[in-house]
């Protein structure tokens, strides 16, 4: 027999349960769109500030989920020789990691770039420009120090130039990480220009980018595939962000873009649970499970050099 008590436990927990916020609930939808899907900018520990999960437990809630590839980022070192030791520690997935240019590689450096394409197993695959010490980046914040630029007086740095021509060479993702619209677009014209084949604009509408609907649409003629990040479901103003990213997009076509999770920090859920989320949102603003596939699957597949 119930007693009170217990009664009113179940009750509340029932009740704690209906009101969970995504992704505690699973949105309908979420656990198929997330089968194959493939997240192209997912942070783990080890790094210099507290991760929601370490790169092995990144790429084993992946696998277990479903999901077909990630991509380890890390503001401040190269990610490569992480998705090595987590494809032999995780079976069942593809891990892929990057390089991106702020000062403690020593900012835009090609020699970081070409070291980064030697370390063991080859899965460096992604360059970003450079993102927190980007001089785009710095300015917004309003920040008095030191800073990477990647242009000056309307004209890309030599080492830009030099980075690209290894990124061509390497058959290496461009990605442009926290610079201005103005630059980011400068970047891929020159990589269009030096032949790379694989790009992308970096969370084109987050700050400091904020990509109007027109420079998104002029990357996309460039070759660029344009990214969108869910981040964390949870907060505010998410539906507001999901809102404006999905606008964008049905201006943009989905054939032209990339969501992505950017989660890994602490406070937020953790990267597959959040990138499901998101996936789910999108179906929720009239996307086709075909269009949800397209920019978490097939895109990112292409950007990745997977069949």
């Amino acid at each position: 027999m119930k007693t009170p008590t217990t009664t009113i436990l179940t009750a509340s927990i029932v009740l704690l349960l209906a009101l969970a916020p995504l992704p505690a609930r699973q949105a309908p939808g979420a656990a198929a769109a997330l089968k194959g899907a493939i997240d192209i900018h997912v942070h783990g520990s080890p790094d210099d500030r507290p991760r929601s999960v370490d790169v092995i437990q990144a790429a084993r809630e992946a696998r277990d989920q479903g999901m077909r590839a990630i991509v380890i980022k890390n503001h401040y070192e190269s990610t490569a020789g992480d998705a090595y030791l987590a494809r032999l520690l995780v079976p069942g997935i593809e891990v892929f990691g990057g390089i991106d240019l702020n000062l403690t590689v020593g900012g835009i450096n090609p020699a970081a770039v070409e070291h980064m394409t030697k370390v063991t197993g080859g899965w460096g695959r992604i360059v970003w420009f450079p993102t927190f010490d980007s001089e785009n980046q710095v300015r917004s914040a309003k920040e008095d120090r030191p800073s990477v630029s990647v242009a000056r007086n309307g004209a890309l740095l030599p080492a830009v130039t030099q980075v690209i021509a290894l990124i061509a060479r390497h058959n290496l993702v461009l990605a442009t990480g926290h610079s201005a619209a103005a630059e980011g677009l400068m970047l891929l014209r020159e990589g269009r220009r030096q032949g790379v084949q694989r790009m992308v604009v970096t969370h084109a509408m987050n700050a400091p980018i904020e990509m109007s609907v027109a420079q998104m649409k002029e990357a996309a003629t460039l070759g660029a595939f344009i990214e969108f990040v869910g981040s964390t479901p949870v907060s505010p103003d998410a539906g507001q962000r999901y809102d404006r990213f999905a606008a964008a997009i049905k201006q943009i076509g989905p054939q032209f873009c990339i969501l992505s999770s950017d989660l890994g920090q602490a406070t937020n859920p953790k990267p597959a649970e959040g990138f499901a989320a998101f996936l789910a949102a999108m179906l929720a603003r009239g996307f086709t499970p075909q269009d949800v596939d397209q920019m978490s699957k097939l895109n990112p597949a292409r950007l990745l050099g997977l069949p």
